[in-house]
């Protein structure tokens, strides 16, 4: 961008110089300025079209990676949701379980204790 301003001002000092020192008479030199002016404003447009090429393209890989941002993030929440629903569900398997191992071991200690109960009447009388 600095370059271009470098190039349009120095293209600016040659016409006006040019016009200054310029041997020529006024409707020449108005001619001139027509014509220069009407190269300057076919400059701008082209410059403007590419401007606006280069806008129009940034602008559609912009919104292309934000759709494949937004799939991606998608993706990753649905996943999160699994996993937490899979581990609710383990978390709820792993309680049960843990239910019947504890009753399971408080009818062996009751199993147990009758045992101990019945051998201690044998062996102390």
């Amino acid at each position: 961008m600095n370059s271009l301003i470098k190039v349009l001002f120095a293209a600016t000092l040659g016409f006006i110089l040019g016009i200054l020192f310029a041997p020529k008479s006024g409707r020449e030199t108005r001619q001139e300025i027509c014509d220069k002016a009407d190269e300057a404003k076919q400059y701008a447009d082209q410059k403007a079209a590419q401007v606006k090429k280069v806008a129009k393209a940034s602008a559609k890989t912009i919104k292309h990676s934000a759709d494949q941002a937004s799939k991606e993030a998608a993706g990753l929440a649905k996943s999160a949701r699994d996993s937490a629903t899979v581990m609710r569900d383990e978390a709820g398997r792993l309680g049960d379980e843990a239910m019947v191992r504890a009753s399971r071991v408080g009818d062996t200690a009751k199993s147990t204790a009758s045992a101990l109960k019945a051998d201690a009447k044998a062996n102390l009388r």
